[in-house]
């Protein structure tokens, strides 16, 4: 072998194997954290009337969305088919635009939280509103009393608006961490994609991932502290900021390993923890809250699980088993094995070259979400929205590389969002 000076050396190494095993793996890791974390060299600037570009795709997307949404109003008041949780036809499009868990919302934006819970004859807790967070209800109320307007347009606007900021944030975060052209289409395919309907109806998507977008875009830029009261409203908004707690521990873990070659001033160290404490705290809050209003105990706990009944029926809950209780369920053998390739199969995508490029913020995040719905949720219809704070993912290049990766891309995403809007709003469960 060749020593440092290039001459020839003959020695062989007497070293015993576990040790260089040790020292082999200590060095991939290292590796893999310079990879995820190291500066952003190379990142070009923003040109002009890029930022305008994106709001016109942010609107034509919106514009797709609720032409498809009024085509299948249309089709089911001509059909009289049964819509919402009690299969009641549909009347007005603005009340199409607000149903299911929207009709939630309002009530609670109406009325507010019941202060007793709906239990049946066995003691099991029934679905009620506690399982959804006040925020968005709070926004819809105080629009409409501002403007005179219904609750229902209240909640649309919310809702759309806030798509605007959830694009445009999304934007900028992927322009500081891959090419131009790669976080162009990663917003095309979260504006087109088959759960951007959602953007459009009186749900409190758009308003959290707008939250999310933007403290994920702080914790690349290093402001750190400014992620604390995005993360606390987020908290309050959507289920799913203890994922983003989570991240921020590890990104402190991957920066403290790596301060000798990128420093970690103590300003940074402390925003950091701040962050990750509030945004961790103001998650666990709204369950303490819900037992206390309601004298039961794990309130909010029971009332996620009751949607459970009809898939699992009764069970304690027992972190990390609900995929697989749910597969075992219904295809035995077959569903565990599933289940298992598709968390392989995750992971296989997060430890991807062209994920890992993305840098450690994305990776972290994704990673902490990914199994926070695995620890914590039934793989049930909704899980299909609620994998849309993945969506800094779509920025992998392998889904825009080339022209034709890029129309198979854009119109299999078109085409399954009329598939989800059929099957996922106007005839089944959202």
């Amino acid at each position: 072998m060749s020593t440092q000076d290039g001459e020839v050396s003959t020695a062989v190494s007497t070293r015993p194997l576990p040790p260089t095993a040790l020292v082999r793996g200590s060095r991939a890791l290292r590796s893999a954290i310079d990879q995820l974390s190291g500066p952003r060299a190379g990142v070009q600037p923003i040109v002009a009337g890029t930022i305008s570009r994106v709001l016109v795709l942010w609107g034509a997307a919106r514009a797709l969305n609720i032409a498809l949404l009024w085509a299948y109003y249309e089709l089911s008041v001509a059909g009289k088919w049964g819509f919402g949780p009690d299969q009641l036809p549909a009347t007005t499009f603005l009340r199409f635009l607000s149903d299911w868990d929207g009709a939630r919302y309002g009530r609670i934006s109406q009325i507010g939280y019941p202060e007793t819970l709906p239990i049946d004859s066995f003691g099991i807790v029934q679905p009620n509103d506690w399982a959804f967070l006040p925020v968005y209800p709070a926004l819809e109320r105080g629009l409409s009393e501002i403007t005179g307007m219904p609750w229902q347009l209240a909640g649309v606007i919310i809702s759309v608006l806030a798509s605007a900021g959830a694009t445009l944030m999304l934007f900028l975060l992927l322009r500081r961490l891959t090419t131009p052209d790669a976080a162009w289409w990663g917003v095309v395919l979260f504006s087109v994609g088959p759960l951007s309907f959602i953007f459009v109806l009186a749900y409190a998507e758009s308003l959290f991932l707008l939250l999310l977008f933007a403290s994920l875009l702080l914790a690349v830029d290093r402001r750190y502290l400014w992620i604390a009261p995005l993360g606390a409203i987020a908290a309050f908004t959507r289920p799913g900021v203890l994922a983003l707690a989570l991240a921020l521990g590890i990104l402190f873990v991957v920066r403290w390993i790596r301060r000798a070659d990128d420093a970690f001033t103590l300003r940074e160290q402390v925003g950091l923890v701040v962050s990750g404490l509030v945004t961790a705290a103001a998650g666990l809050t709204w369950p303490v809250i819900a037992e206390h209003v309601t004298g039961v105990t794990d309130a909010y706990l029971r009332t996620e699980t009751s949607w459970w009944v009809p898939f699992i029926g009764t069970g304690g809950f027992v972190p990390f088993t609900q995929w697989f209780r749910l597969a075992g369920t219904h295809l035995g053998v077959v569903g565990v094995i599933i289940v298992l390739v598709i968390v392989t199969a995750f992971v296989a995508w997060l430890c991807s070259a062209a994920v890992r490029r993305m840098g450690v913020v994305v990776v972290a995040f994704a990673a902490s979400y990914g199994a926070y719905l695995f620890a914590v949720f039934l793989p049930q219809q909704s899980l299909f929205r609620l994998v849309l704070p993945l969506a800094p993912l779509l920025a992998d290049e392998r889904l825009s590389s080339s022209p034709r990766r890029r129309q198979w891309s854009l119109w299999v995403a078109i085409g399954l969002q009329v598939v989800a809007i059929l099957l996922l709003w106007t005839i089944g469960w959202p």
